[in-house]
């Protein structure tokens, strides 16, 4: 790029969010990664760094409301308004619905839904006054599937794409495009600890034959963040070996 251009990446600690910082960090873009402590953001600073010292951290809890703005508005202060957004932040809470508590259908909802609203809310003005923009939000094949025991992370999900549309249209005529990406079964620490016999179901329905991996997903992201995707906005590409043809 002609230009080196900012990218903000929302939990970028581990897994998907610090394999999409590291492949965005390694195209040239200074990257601006976030963790919900300050041992988490050093961390991610300490790392990106070792790519290029204009790459930074910064402490970013996107379930509260106050700390999150107080958050971009120092991002803004210090950096400047980012040309790319990845809300890759999330949790889960899983639980079958009937003992499923209001506590855990909250928390995920404030956090998945309520947070990306939250970080587009603060940066979508000043992404739209530069007149460029890509944001990116991290759905799930479980946002269209469904799966047993995770009834708030599916809705979270689902309701993560039909907002991604509706700001898509509401932006795009300021060249700030909206997509989503939606990783099917990723192979990360998390899941490394599934029982063998669940893995082993879960690969028997990828046509594919093999698990995604955090690079898969991080390569579709930075082809979102890049010119090569400059008339694509309202879209959720999956990406998961065929899982979910959908």
């Amino acid at each position: 790029m002609s230009e080196q251009q900012l990218a903000l990446v929302t939990g970028a600690s581990r897994g998907i969010g610090a394999a999409i910082a590291a492949r965005l960090a390694a195209d040239g873009y200074r990257v601006i990664g976030t963790a919900t402590s300050d041992s988490g953001a050093e961390a991610i600073r300490t790392s990106l760094q070792q790519v290029s010292a204009v790459n930074d951290a910064l402490v970013l809890n996107i379930a509260d409301g106050e700390q999150t703005a107080t958050a971009i508005k120092q991002l803004l202060a210090d950096y400047g308004t980012p040309q790319v957004v990845v809300n890759n932040a999330g949790i889960t809470r899983d639980n079958l619905f009937l003992r499923l508590s209001d506590d855990d259908w909250e928390a995920v909802i404030n956090t998945n839904l309520n947070g990306v609203f939250r970080v587009c809310k603060a940066l979508a003005k000043p992404m739209i006054k530069q007149k460029s923009g890509s944001i990116i939000n991290i759905s799930s094949i479980i946002g269209t599937t469904g799966n047993a025991g995770q009834a708030n992370y599916a809705a979270a999900k689902a309701g993560l794409e039909g907002f991604s549309r509706s700001l898509a249209q509401e932006i795009a005529s300021r060249n700030v495009r909206v997509n989503c990406v939606s990783p099917g079964f990723i192979q990360t620490d998390m899941t490394d600890v599934l029982p063998e016999g669940q893995k082993e179901a879960i690969l028997a329905s990828i046509p594919g034959k093999r698990f995604g991996q955090v690079e898969d997903i991080a390569g579709t992201v930075a082809f979102l963040a890049s010119d090569d995707s400059k008339y694509i906005t309202g879209q959720t590409i999956h990406v998961n070996g065929g899982m979910n043809m959908g």
